[in-house]
């Protein structure tokens, strides 16, 4: 802002209130080495003489210059440095301005009638500003232990300072920490986030500059080691290569176990080919001889075998339904999981599906038609897996062996019925030939010879055809009373009676 004289006028004369004498600087801040005005402003027409001092009295030791505007002729005083310059309307110019010429000056006016009148201004002057740098108190802190004062050096006191870091302004945090002037800041606790870079900038009213970058140098680490690749599983013969890895400040030293002995100092470990031997503990340990501290890591790698094909057998490939059935997978290889296969499909168990506790029996119980279909189980470890041939289950409804509507026992008993009535109906038919042919004929040569026992004889014979039919009509009854729901059961009765009195009637 621009710096205004303040006016002080002597009580015997007062210049017109429309044109009151004000004197400015320019520029308002006068860098150091440049050149500076103070102009004067409403200056009046009735003006003889104008002086210059310097300070806040009016002492002839400390006058500068005076101007007669009628001659026009300049007088330097005791304060004239050789860089002043007046001019007719009372400015004063500065040259080549020092610090040493800011203050406050007095301008002394006197009119034509010997009135004299005082006009006060104000000269400001800085200097210009040269690069200031960054020092640290300590050049390697360690992190979580140490703090650092950072210091803005510049060869100029009275300025201001500011700071920031990363390019951004200083953000707020308990840990960071500045003097009251600006001048140093301090980080509490320093961590490696804390490396920067850090600026400082100084500035006054007429010039600023920055720093050039610092960047702390802070150790730290190492931190806990990753080994990668994350696989702990390899398969017979494949290739090892590991690699540890650690954050650390400066680079952390590297070493490797293998079940405890020690390997070549690398980041990198290679084994190629490996065997079931190369199972083991495979420990990465890490070392910063700054911060004197190390951390190690330990990671399992087991070497196994490809699985074989697994084997799956059923108790039965073709079953009824509301049977049950019970598959079986086996393979030859050891701590192997199993997972089960429907028709191409992981199976989805109902809660008629049973697996025994390591997966390698599946059972069925009751049988549905909707399981009928392709089963197959599959064996695997962490590095390979291997499916069985698949086992097609077919389930049969139990109708079709009951069609008659008839049980097993019912339709057994009509077979042997059958059986046994033909064989009767054949005895009886070959009696009553036997009683119109050759049987009477022998009947009446026994009677001839022994005519009292004709009678008796021919008693006999109507006896035991008499109860050949009762046992024949018995049997055909008794095994016929049982299958009366089915339509052929039931007629072989009647066929059977019809048989029996066609042979009535021979």
């Amino acid at each position: 802002s621009v710096s205004f004289l303040l006016v002080s006028l002597l009580a015997f004369w007062n210049p017109p209130t429309t044109a009151q004498v004000t004197v400015e600087s320019v520029p308002p801040n006068a860098a150091e080495g440049k050149d500076a005005l103070l102009r004067v402003l409403n200056l009046p027409g009735d003006t003889a003489s104008l002086t210059w001092f310097k300070g806040e009295t009016v002492l002839p030791t400390h006058k500068i210059l005076l101007y007669v505007i009628d001659t026009k002729i300049t007088t330097p005083g005791p304060a004239y440095s050789g860089r002043e310059t007046i001019y007719p309307n009372g400015s004063l110019l500065f040259q080549n301005i020092t610090l040493n010429d800011t203050g406050s000056y007095i301008l002394q006016i006197i009119n034509q009638k010997f009135e004299t009148a005082l006009v006060r201004g104000q000269l400001q002057v800085f200097p210009e500003l040269h690069k200031p740098s960054i020092t640290s108190n300590n050049s390697n802190p360690v992190e979580n232990v140490d703090s650092v004062v950072l210091t803005c050096e510049s060869q100029t006191q009275s300025t201001s300072c500011l700071w920031s870091v990363n390019s951004k302004s200083l953000p707020d945090s308990p840990r960071l920490e500045l003097s009251l002037d600006n001048r140093t800041l301090t980080v509490h606790g320093v961590t490696r986030n804390d490396t920067g870079p850090y600026e400082c900038e100084t500035r006054n009213p007429v010039s600023a500059d920055r720093s050039d970058p610092f960047t702390l140098n802070v150790l730290y680490g190492p931190d806990t080691p990753t080994i990668s690749p994350p696989d702990s599983y390899y398969r017979l013969g494949a290739n090892l290569s590991l690699s540890c890895r650690t954050a650390s400040n400066p680079p952390a030293q590297y070493s490797w176990l293998i079940n405890g002995r020690p390997q070549p100092s690398t980041q990198e470990l290679f084994i190629p080919n490996i065997t079931a031997k190369n199972s083991g503990s495979y420990t990465c340990s890490v070392y910063n001889n700054a911060t004197r501290l190390n951390k190690t890591t330990v990671k399992t790698i087991t070497v196994s075998e490809p699985v074989s094909q697994p084997l799956l057998t059923a108790s039965n490939t073709t079953v009824t339904k509301d049977d049950s059935v019970v598959l079986t997978c086996s393979s030859n290889n050891t701590g192997v999981s199993i997972q089960w296969f429907f028709n191409g499909q992981i199976l989805t168990l109902t809660d008629r599906m049973k697996l025994s506790q390591d997966n390698s029996t599946l059972t069925i119980d009751p049988v549905r038609k909707e399981d009928a279909g392709k089963y197959q189980c599959e064996v695997s470890n962490p590095v390979s897996s291997n499916k069985s041939d698949p086992v097609r289950l077919d389930v049969e409804d139990d109708s079709t062996e009951q069609s008659s509507g008839l049980p097993p026992g019912a339709i057994a008993g009509i077979v042997i019925g059958v059986v046994a009535g033909v064989a009767v109906i054949a005895a009886l038919v070959y009696l009553q030939y036997f009683r119109k042919t050759g049987g009477a004929s022998d009947l009446r040569d026994v009677t001839e010879h022994k005519p009292s026992a004709s009678n008796h004889s021919q008693d006999q014979s109507d006896n035991l055809s008499n109860k050949i039919e009762e046992v024949a009509y018995s049997s055909l009854n008794f095994n016929v009373q049982e299958p009366k729901k089915s339509t052929s059961a039931s007629s072989s009765p009647a066929a059977t009676e019809t048989v029996y009195s066609e042979v009535q009637k021979k």
